[in-house]
Parts: C-alpha cells; structure tokens; sequence
C-alpha cells in the first residue's frame, strides 16, 4: 500500500476574476435549511431538515414525508427516496405523490440508497437491507453502525461501509459469503467509480480510504485539513472530487493504480473558506462547488476556468445537484436559501 497525501496543486484561472451567471439564477427561499436536492422529471425537489419536500417546477409543493428529521437522501431522477429519524423510508415522485417504502419502529433510518431494477436499501443500526421491486426485502448485519451504503454500477452488489472496512455484499446470492475489505477506523460514506474498478470511503478523520476491488489493493488519500463530508467521480470516472479543503480536491483515477503515486489537482481554491459541497456534472468535465462561505462556482476540470454562480453571504452551502440532462443545476443552503439555474 502505498501512502497519498494531497499537496498543493497549480490552479489556471481564465481571468484575474470568474465570469458569472448570479443574474441568472433563480432565487429561492423555503422555511427550512436544504439538506439535500434532487431533479425529478420536470421539478426541483428541495429536502428541508424538518422531513419537507419543497418542489419547485410547474405549481410549487410543499409535501410532508417525515414526521422528524430527514438523515439521508438518493435519487435516481424519476423518484427521491428518503430515510427519517421516524423510522419511516420514504419515496416521493416529482407530483408530489409519496409512499412508505419499509419503517422500522423506534428505529433511525441512517442511511439509504438506490440501485438497478428498482432497488433500494437502507440502514438502520447495524443492520443493512436490501428491498427489490418485487418480493421480500433481505438483510445483513455488520460489526458496526453503517457508515454508508451504495450499488456497484453492475449487477446486485451492496457496499455496507461501517467500522473497519467495507463489507460487499450479493443479497440474492445466498451461498454467496460477504467479502470484506478491511481497513481500521470508522469508515463513513462510500462509492464505487463508475467502471466499478474501485471503491472508496470517507473517513471520521480527514481522509478517505480506497481498494482495487479486483485484489483488495489499498489506496489512502490524506493531507485534507477537515473531514470529508462530500465526494462524487465524475461521469467519465477519471477524477474523484472531493470537499475538505478549501479547494476542491481531484484525485486522478485514470491508472490501473487509481491515484497512488500521483498528486491530486485543486479546483477554484479560496483563501477565506472551505469547500462544503461538490457535485461533478453528469457528462461534461465541470464541477459545481459549495462553500462555507455560501459561494458557489461552476469550474470546468480540464483548464480550471470559472464561472460564479453565487455571492458569498456567510450562510454555508449545503446541497447541490444536476439535471440528468446536464441542461440545469440547483444549489441550497443551510439557511433555507437556493437556486436555480437552466442552461
């Protein structure tokens, strides 16, 4: 294993300031911090702390899906599904239409996510489903809370992140013995790169962890001044981009070695603040970034040009998201504040 460290990269700027698109951006304002976003068909569905849906698109809704706190959202752009501290894993469609999808009693959903065919799993204590379409939904316990969850990109595979490593997971494969890829440490969210090629965790401290999955090969990316909260490849798999820092971090995954041995790349670095939020558009080589200080930029990986899409105002970005399409981006805050921008 070798060890990578995140080092100071060279950011080229297009002009001593970013071009901007603020006039452009549509204003909104809800009663609630934004949590998390999410495109759905033709709405905007803005997920308050408070367990509301605000959709925004055609005639504005305001949908209660949770009797409590929402803890963790995912979306595949026809639904949003939802897991609350009532127990309840919810799903909502963009006509503000909701259903329960599973609820355990006296039980915090922690975490959810959604994969091929329909499938969704969820977390609550150690314990991981697994719920398809059709028929009855399977589970796994862990050694400890789950961290995170997600699908690899083909067939049925869950990662259980938790305390320790990443256990993978066939849930219809029942002679099928969970694999476990090992690492100390409390291990938090996680995600596959697109090819399914490796996997990687946020870590409690300010790291992340990462396998080859095809041998278990260790790869750890370090040198981030806080913890990890936000990270996501690009839609060509090529980069994971990172929050942590006060720029947005890249990691080159090209290599057959992902980024051992190479140094990440900096994305619109900031002086006076951190990166709280990136979001890579689904097919363009462009990065939305939030920050602390309530900024938000759209940079573009392969020269670092930046275009501004928000002024700081010191209330902290806290959700962003892209249309599938690639043709719109929205942003929230922590304040209850967002925006809306269709190219």
């Amino acid at each position: 294993m070798r060890r990578v460290d995140a080092v100071t990269g060279n950011a080229a700027f297009m002009s001593t300031a970013p071009s901007s698109l603020t006039s452009k951006v549509q204003p909104l304002a809800f009663d609630t911090g934004i949590f998390a976003l999410a495109f759905l068909d033709a709405a905007v569905a803005f997920v308050g702390t408070e367990g509301v849906v605000h959709l925004v698109g055609g005639e504005p809704k305001a949908v209660k899906i949770h009797d409590g706190a929402v803890l963790d959202a995912a979306s595949d752009g026809k639904r949003l599904v939802t897991g609350g501290d009532d127990g309840q894993v919810m799903e909502t469609r963009s006509d503000g239409s909701t259903r329960v999808l599973a609820g355990q009693k006296g039980r915090w959903i922690d975490r959810v996510a959604l994969g091929p065919d329909g499938v969704v799993a969820w977390s609550a204590g150690k314990t991981a489903h697994v719920l398809p379409a059709k028929g009855e939904s399977k589970s796994l316990d862990v050694p400890s809370t789950v961290g995170g969850l997600a699908f690899a990109p083909k067939g049925l595979r869950l990662a259980v992140a938790h305390y320790g490593g990443v256990t993978l997971w066939f849930p219809n494969a029942a002679a099928a013995k969970p694999e476990l890829f090992g690492w100390k440490g409390s291990h938090l969210g996680v995600v596959f790169s697109p090819d399914g090629r490796f996997l990687v965790t946020t870590m409690q401290e300010p790291a992340l962890h990462g396998w080859r999955v095809v041998d278990g090969a260790h790869m750890r990316m370090t040198g981030y001044p806080s913890r990890v909260k936000s990270f996501a490849f690009t839609a060509d798999g090529k980069w994971l981009a990172t929050s942590g820092s006060g720029e947005a971090i890249l990691w080159p995954f090209q290599a057959k070695d992902g980024p051992m041995g190479k140094e990440p790349s900096m994305l619109a670095p900031s002086p006076t603040t951190r990166v709280t939020v990136v979001s890579p558009h689904p097919k363009d080589p462009v990065v939305g970034i939030g920050y602390e200080d309530g900024m938000v930029m759209m940079v573009r990986i392969t020269d670092a040009a930046e275009i501004l899409l928000r002024a700081p105002d010191s209330d902290a970005v806290s959700a962003m998201a892209w249309h599938p399409s690639g043709g719109a981006v929205a942003f929230g805050t922590q304040g209850g504040k967002g925006g809306l921008l269709a190219f």
